[in-house]
């Protein structure tokens, strides 16, 4: 069984901290680059971080880089994000997916579902006090 499986989200206050995780299972991450995405309700998804399994090069997009910090566990077979100052703007469904691309080519080039392998199916974000 090869999946992704996100989990970690729920409801926090503003002002909070959140770490989501990825897992994967059926296959390793050591030759894959996991993105993060962010789907706000009613808009599009989008990338917010990527991470190389090979060599930890993370890349964040501009809305976001002050605030959450994209980590990795190979040995675990996981990817991490971690939240901070969670704003009522972060409410959403945040999702992993793998590709063979490198981070940096990912960070770089207009995004495409066609450069993943494997998707998660996300878990939900709410920033409310």
């Amino acid at each position: 069984q090869v999946q992704l499986v996100e989990s970690g989200g729920g409801l926090v206050q503003p002002g909070g901290s959140l770490r989501l995780s990825c897992a994967a299972s059926g296959f390793t991450l050591d030759n894959y680059t996991i993105t993060w995405f962010q789907q706000r309700p009613g808009k599009e998804r989008e990338e917010v971080s990527c991470i190389s399994f090979s060599d930890g090069s993370a890349y964040y997009a501009d809305s976001v880089k002050d605030r959450f910090t994209t980590t990795k566990d190979n040995a675990k077979n996981m990817a991490y994000l971690q939240i901070h100052s969670l704003k009522p703007e972060d409410t959403a469904v945040y999702s992993c997916a793998a590709t063979r691309l490198s981070s940096i080519t990912v960070a770089r080039r207009p995004h495409s579902d066609r450069f993943y392998d494997y998707w998660g199916q996300g878990t939900q974000v709410t920033v409310s006090s």
